[in-house]
């Protein structure tokens, strides 16, 4: 027999009392979250509407939850996109966990900021049970005073309350792990922690922050909201609770390989909400730049209209099968490796059992598996919603494509999936779904153009992927660009130009024309060997710090990576990455390369940049001090989870290691000693290069001593000038004169790579003097065989390495050592420009 009880609500705040339907925010008038009533304020002060205690308060205090003892939840959200205001006008009076009593202050606000940076004011009270919860009495629209009664509610039922995790027994087992990826736990991440959790019988919680998910969930792990750097708690219970533990450990150094896999997304921008009109001069748009291009065509709009579901259902055993039909009838996850990735996880929603049991428990009420569907999504697009980081909440989309799938599969309704485009389109929509994106003939579209979006989405990374020019955030006003006109789509400057004069198209197709040749050749180019005029074969390889990096350095003709610095693995983190991590990014590098040789810098931390991790003693002068070689020497354990690490990567033998700020062959030996030991200890069968940084005179002077013990030297430039001249590179009064065509550095230089090349070793460059024009004749006359720079210095490097003859850049090289200044020498190279 179900218990039911009566609970009144009384206002929070005072105000002008409304319907749900007045509140300028989908989420809420369409009652996503729940039922209730909104508050238009006059007084910035709110309290508790009921005894209860407080669930969630977030960081921008824009926001409040309280539990009653039923299990009631009511949300209090003072004004529409507030968190976009990061907690500016806020201050919270309360905790999540704390007991609070009816009428008690629970937060205050500025009503001035917020009436100058909110989209409303309206503040939603919203109410939600896991148990049916129905509101007999409201207060009609008007004002309201503070602690009036706003709702009268019954309960039926028990509602769910917090459950307590029960003490650990014999099979439970915890353990913590950080989050290793740059966007935190999102769609693909989730997906694949779902996936490995699936698989085994362990009853597995990831808690953090205070808040807590079923790791079988897809929904619950992205509304955790677990950014980049936080430590998630991972509880398992069950026989299998260590396999468990260890399977998502995995599942996350795999998302990070994939993450870093993807093309470099666009930096952080809000999601772009359509203003009511966004034209900046006649004929022009501007909105926010999702990938950069240019591009001109005729507009093609596209229009997606609602699929229509009936509430009523026509049973709970015919709805219920209905949707395990549709559920099963799965899209094929086939297609670019972007394309798979994404898919993939759309498809784990589809396991979600957190959307499947919200959707049973609405058919169980009696709803059609369509609408029954469409509430669970809702709700939880809803709860993405509520979260601060922008990333987060631009997953929705991904919600709504599969909200939308499954709603194809149920009615059978054609979508704008099919939708045919015509020859050089511009896609014109007010947002855009990645299945319907996937759908499209790459080949017929030109550009895209959204009144809404977000430049992080799936969509514009899928974009990104097919290089197809997108402009987002462009407002209403594109609503009334029609079908057919034609179209400027400036994508780096964020302009759309509609219908231009005549001669304004043609020019710009001129250029579009131009840019895409220019493109073409320069990408050809750059791909060919490089050779100097006279045929010697100089290596052009890349200086990379990402993934990002080295899919840029392919696609612009590096020859490989002559310097990955591995410091961004380990700065701004609480932890030390683990072995598992460090492997997959140095794996998705070395994917990216394609066989391509990785030159991998040992952690190169200390000095300059310290870690929260690891506690240096007090130094005077840490760039004197514990850095580089030495600081991997001093703390070993690092060190030799790196190894482990780099050792792993495949295909063999193509990772070389080297060794930063090398003053001393003893520390050679003990590198070489500790690698040798792991190599045995993993099976490698081939012997891994050593070399060693050049970036200081101590280095640069024993040169030739050092070689035995490695098999290539890298000159450091940047390290080695500053070094020589005593000079901080980073010193405001000083920058301009730390030059590394001073002649001091210069015959460093010149030192090391004749020791070099009288033991028949190669010898690398890898600082910033490697991309300087006036250097390079000196470098490849001394001997210097490869150069390693910034991803977009290759093509320019390789054009100019054509030109230049062996026999003439050793007599200029040669030349450049009598000179008494950095000025002479750059005037020297200046004069003697163009000459073969």
């Amino acid at each position: 027999m179900s218990r039911v009880s009566n609970l009144i609500l009384r206002a929070p705040l005072e105000g002008w009392c409304a319907p749900l339907d007045d509140v300028p925010d989908a989420v809420f008038s369409g009652r996503m979250l729940g039922d209730g009533l909104a508050i238009d304020p006059t007084v910035g002060v709110v309290t508790a509407p009921c005894d209860g205690i407080i669930t969630t308060v977030p960081a921008g205090g824009h926001a409040v939850s309280i539990r009653t003892a039923g299990g009631v939840d009511v949300l209090i959200h003072v004004g529409i996109d507030t968190v976009q205001l990061g907690g500016r006008g806020f201050t919270t009076r309360v905790a999540a966990g704390q007991r609070v009593r009816s009428g008690e202050e629970l937060l205050k606000f500025d009503l001035e900021v917020l009436a100058r940076a909110a989209k409303s004011l309206f503040t939603p009270i919203v109410i939600s049970a896991e148990s049916g919860v129905s509101i007999v009495t409201r207060h009609p629209t008007g004002a309201i005073r503070a602690g009036e009664v706003l709702m009268q509610i019954t309960v039926n039922g028990a509602a769910a309350t917090a459950v307590e995790a029960s003490a650990t027994d014999a099979d439970s087992l915890s353990g913590s792990i950080a989050v290793p990826l740059r966007h935190g736990i999102h769609a693909r991440p989730a997906a694949l922690l779902t996936q490995r959790a699936r698989a085994y019988g362990a009853e597995l919680t990831i808690s953090v922050r205070g808040k807590s998910a079923n790791a079988r969930s897809v929904v619950a792990l992205m509304a955790l909201g677990a950014r980049h750097g936080d430590v998630m708690r991972v509880t398992a219970r069950g026989g299998d609770a260590a396999a468990a533990l260890r399977a998502l450990e995995d599942a996350l150094a795999e998302a990070l390989r994939l993450e870093l896999s993807l093309p470099a997304e666009a930096s952080p921008a809000p999601a772009a909400r359509a203003p009511a009109s966004a034209p900046v001069a006649a004929g022009v748009l501007c909105g926010v730049t999702a990938v950069a291009g240019f591009a001109v065509g005729r507009a093609a709009r596209m229009q997606r209209a609602e699929i229509r579901v009936t509430e009523a259902g026509q049973g709970v055993e015919h709805e219920s099968a209905a949707f395990e039909r549709a559920r099963l009838a799965r899209t094929a996850n086939e297609g670019p490796t972007t394309r798979r990735e994404l898919v993939g996880a759309h498809l784990e929603f589809l396991e979600d059992p957190e959307l499947i049991s919200r959707t049973v428990e609405e058919i169980a009420r009696g709803h059609s598996a369509g609408f029954a569907w469409r509430h669970a999504v809702r709700q939880s697009i809803a709860a993405l919603e509520t979260l601060e980081d922008v990333r987060l909440r631009q997953r929705a989309d991904d919600l709504l494509d599969i909200e939308s799938q499954l709603l194809v599969a149920l009615t059978g309704e054609t979508r704008p999936a099919n939708f045919k485009l015509p020859a050089g389109a511009v896609l014109v929509a007010d947002d855009l779904l990645p299945s319907e994106l996937m759908a499209l003939d790459r080949d017929q579209l030109a550009a895209i153009c959204l009144a809404g979006g977000g430049a992080t989405s799936h969509v514009a990374i899928l974009a990104a992927a097919l290089d197809v020019p997108m402009l987002i955030g462009l407002g209403t006003a594109l609503r009334q660009v029609p079908a057919g006109a034609q179209l400027i789509v400036d994508a780096t400057h964020g302009e759309l130009q509609i219908d231009p004069t005549a001669a304004g198209f043609a020019q710009a197709e001129s250029r579009a024309r131009a840019l895409h040749a220019e493109r073409a050749r320069a990408r050809a180019a750059a791909q060919r060997e490089c050779r100097t005029h006279d045929g010697t074969r100089i290596e052009v390889f890349a200086n990379l710090g990402s993934v990002a990096d080295a899919q840029a350095a392919v696609g612009a003709g590096a020859e490989g990576c002559g310097l990955l610095r591995t410091e961004f693995l380990f700065i701004d983190r609480e932890t030390a990455p683990a072995e598992a991590e460090q492997l997959a990014v140095y794996q998705a590098v070395a994917d990216a390369l394609a066989g391509r040789p990785l030159v991998l810098r040992l952690m190169d931390v200390g000095g300059d940049k310290p870690l929260a991790y690891l506690p240096m003693p007090r130094e005077d002068n840490p760039a004197l001090g514990l850095r580089g070689i030495r600081t991997a020497l001093w703390r070993q354990d690092l060190l030799h989870t790196q190894l482990r690490a780099a050792l792993r990567v495949t295909p063999s033998g193509i990772v070389r290691l080297l060794l930063p700020m090398i003053t001393d062959v003893s520390e050679i030996a003990a590198v070489r000693a500790l690698v040798n030991e792991l190599s045995a200890e993993l099976g490698a069968r081939r012997r891994i290069e050593l070399g060693a940084m050049i970036e200081t005179p101590a280095a640069a002077l024993m040169a030739a001593q050092i070689l035995p013990a490695v098999d290539f030297l890298s000159i450091g430039s940047n390290d080695l000038t500053q070094y020589t001249l005593a000079m901080d590179r980073g010193h405001p009064e000083l920058a301009r004169r730390v030059d590394a065509l001073h002649p001091a550095v210069l015959k460093l230089m010149a030192a090391a790579s004749a020791a070099s090349v009288a033991a028949g070793k190669l010898v690398a460059v890898c600082g910033g003097v490697a991309a300087d024009a006036a250097a390079i004749p000196l470098l490849i006359g001394w001997g210097v065989r490869e150069l390693s720079v910034v991803p977009g210095a290759i093509p320019a490097l390789k054009r100019q390495i054509g030109s230049l003859s062996v026999s003439r850049c050793e007599a200029l090289a040669a030349r450049a050592l009598q000179l008494g200044s950095a000025g002479e020498v750059a005037q020297q190279m200046r004069y003697e420009e163009g000459t073969p």
